[in-house]
C-alpha cells in the first residue's frame, strides 16, 4: 500500500526540488497504537517508539535518509533558524538550508506549513505558521532569512498546506485584532474568524514572492476528517502530519 501524500504542484518542474505532506493514512496505523494513522508528532500522547517507526516509513517511502533531516521542536514562536545537518532543533518554528540533501520537516495539525524554494540559489526553507506565527511574522523572517543567504525573493516558488479554513477559524477578538482587516471575517459568524491561508499567501506576495508561484491547497484538516488530523476536532487524540522539503543532491 502507498503512502497517501500532496506532492506540491507548484515544485514540479523544478528537478532540484524534492517535496511532499503526507495525510492522516489511518489504514497504516500500527496495532499497539493509540493514535491511528501516520502520526509524526513526539508532542502526542503517542508511545514514542510507534512515532519513530512512523517517522522512518515515511522517510523510506520517498527514499530519505532519517538521519538526514532537520526537524523542527515548534513552539508557536518565529524564530528561524538556519541549519546545515540533521536532528531535532530546539524553540524554532522554521528553518533554512543551502546544504544540498538534507531536507526540513515541519509537523502540523491545523496550522499552516509553509515550504518554499528559491532553485536557482539552491536554498530552501520551511516554516510552521498557526495564527501565532503568522501574526509574529515567521513567514517574512523566514524569507529575510533566506533573502539574506543570498536567495532571490522573485525566483521563490512556496507551497501552504493545508490547514484550518477560514470556515471552522473561530478565534476571539484578541486574535482577530492582530490581523488586518481583509483577513478577518467580523461579520458572518458569531465571531470573528481569520483566513489563515489568505493570510500567509499575503505576506509571501507582499515580500515579493510572486503570485502565480504560490500555491494554496485547498484543504480544511477539520472538515476533512477522513484525510488529515486535527488538533481542534480530536483535541489529545489528535496526531501530526508531515511537511518536507528536500534539495536535491546534483
Amino acid at each position: 500500500m502507498t503512502i497517501d501524500a500532496i506532492k506540491p504542484a507548484v515544485f514540479d518542474n523544478l528537478d532540484e526540488i524534492r517535496a511532499f505532506f503526507t495525510l492522516k493514512n489511518k489504514d497504516f496505523g500500527q496495532d499497539e497504537a493509540s493514535i491511528k494513522g501516520l502520526n509524526i508528532g513526539y508532542n502526542t500522547e503517542e508511545d514514542p517508539e510507534i512515532v519513530t517507526r512512523n517517522r522512518r516509513k515515511i522517510l523510506h517511502e520517498f527514499g530519505i535518509d532519517s538521519n538526514w533531516v532537520a526537524f523542527a521542536n515548534q513552539v508557536h514562536s518565529n524564530r528561524v533558524l538556519k541549519v546545515t545537518e540533521g536532528g531535532t532543533f530546539a524553540k524554532t518554528d522554521a528553518l533554512v538550508t543551502q546544504v544540498p540533501g538534507l531536507a526540513l520537516a515541519i509537523q502540523v495539525a491545523d496550522c499552516g506549513a509553509v515550504l518554499i524554494a528559491d532553485p536557482k540559489s539552491q536554498i530552501i526553507a520551511a516554516a510552521h505558521a498557526g495564527w501565532r506565527g503568522a501574526a509574529g511574522d515567521i513567514v517574512p523572517r523566514t524569507l529575510k532569512k533566506m533573502d539574506a543567504l543570498g536567495a532571490e525573493l522573485h525566483n521563490c516558488f512556496a507551497f501552504i498546506s493545508p490547514c484550518i479554513s477560514v470556515e471552522k477559524f473561530e478565534v476571539g477578538h484578541e486574535v482577530a485584532e492582530q490581523f488586518s482587516e481583509p483577513f478577518v471575517d467580523a461579520h458572518s459568524y458569531k465571531k470573528p474568524h481569520v483566513d489563515l491561508k489568505g493570510y500567509l499567501a499575503y505576506q509571501l506576495a507582499t515580500a515579493g514572492v510572486k503570485q502565480s508561484r504560490i500555491e494554496v491547497h485547498p484543504g480544511c484538516t477539520i472538515m476533512q476528517a477522513e484525510q488529515y488530523y486535527s488538533y481542534r476536532r480530536e483535541k489529545d487524540k489528535s496526531g501530526r502530519m508531515m511537511a518536507l522539503i528536500q534539495l536535491k543532491e546534483r
